[in-house]
């Protein structure tokens, strides 16, 4: 077994770390050493020491699902009093408000609805690029992708050749949750497996889709499951995946039915710099301060990420859970300048917009 200290000298000098390695750095390496590490390979793929965001919204077009994930303060059943479906005409203008703040990224996600079907997103679809040719609409989750694919008797490959050509162009990492099937049969259980979710995500990378990683943790899986987690995204993407980039982020407990206790700043930010060191083939970072909020984002920056999201002028899954953090563009432009760096709007394909 090699020493934390021998392991973190070879990974600087370019050894890859195996699992065994990968588990051992994560419950026994230093806070500090970690750090170091990670922000040293984030320093050496992005050296102009310039750190992103996206003016974006999300839009949650439903809360209505019948997964009904123990983690999850948002969904309603249908019959619910304050079960919606949003109308066309309130999702145009909340993509309006976005792009008369120079937004350029549009993010619906909704619940597993049982009778939305593909008709209904190629509609708002076909509507939306129309009316908004300008912003990226990276939307729907691969759970939600495949829901929409059953309550229309297609296929996944069927429903996404048909939802791109209506004016999907990117598929975000929702859902991912932790990707072991035993940890998603305890707190998703009607939600798809972890296979589930990478055949939509290998799918979407065949015809051409950018599509993002995501993982949340801190709910009841163990150190080793959140490395097989990283591990399978990092397999993902050298087998033709398209992830442009990992945000992982921390569960939270507020409101839910599997209540706990969420992750440490300390358990995260080490979550963070493991993604760096082993994400090799991944090439964006991203920090959560929608969960972590502010001063833990821009810690953040020093222990492996380069960018810092969306600035989500709506965002209502995670307020659900009572985390209401908020951020205008000033204050992330403010933010990554306070912490050193150069800051950038750019685009969901990582093209720089306007450096601040």
């Amino acid at each position: 077994m090699k020493s934390i200290e021998t392991m973190v000298e070879k990974i600087g000098q370019g050894y890859h770390p195996n699992r065994e390695d990968a588990l051992k750095l994560l419950i026994d390496g230093d806070l500090l050493q970690l750090g170091k590490l990670a922000d040293s390979i984030r320093r050496r793929r992005h050296p102009e020491n310039l750190v992103t965001f996206v003016v974006d919204r999300n839009i949650n077009y439903t809360n209505i699902c019948e997964s009904k994930c123990r983690f999850c303060a948002f969904y309603r059943d249908e019959a619910a009093p304050d079960a919606f479906v949003l109308a066309e005409e309130e999702i145009f203008e909340k993509i309006e408000e976005l792009v008369a703040v120079g937004g350029t990224q549009l993010l619906m996600q909704g619940g597993l609805h049982p009778a939305l079907g593909i008709e209904w997103f190629e509609r708002l679809f076909q509507a939306i690029k129309a009316r908004f040719p300008q912003v990226q609409n990276h939307s729907l989750s691969p759970a939600e992708i495949t829901q929409i694919a059953q309550v229309s008797r297609l296929t996944v490959t069927e429903a996404l050749r048909r939802l791109k050509e209506a004016g999907l162009d990117s598929v975000p990492g929702g859902g991912a949750e932790i990707l072991v099937d035993r940890i998603r049969r305890e707190i998703s259980p009607k939600k798809i497996g972890w296979e589930g979710w990478a055949a939509v995500m290998h799918e979407a990378a065949r015809l051409g889709m950018p599509t993002t990683a995501t993982m949340m943790f801190g709910s009841t899986e163990s150190p080793a499951d959140i490395v097989e987690h990283i591990y399978r995204v990092r397999e993902l993407q050298m087998d033709g995946g398209s992830f442009t980039a990992f945000i992982p982020w921390t569960y939270q407990s507020g409101n839910t039915e599997l209540g706990g206790k969420s992750a440490t700043g300390v358990e995260y930010l080490k979550v963070l710099a493991l993604s760096r060191i082993v994400l090799d083939n991944v090439p964006n970072i991203q920090a959560s301060w929608v969960t972590q909020g502010a001063k833990m984002a821009q810690v953040a920056l020093f222990f492996g990420a380069n960018d810092l999201g969306g600035t989500m002028l709506e965002e209502n899954v995670v307020a659900a859970a009572g985390c209401h953090f908020r951020m205008s563009m000033a204050e992330m432009v403010e933010l990554i300048h306070g912490a050193g760096f150069r800051a950038a709007q750019r685009t969901t394909l990582y093209n720089i917009v306007k450096e601040y």
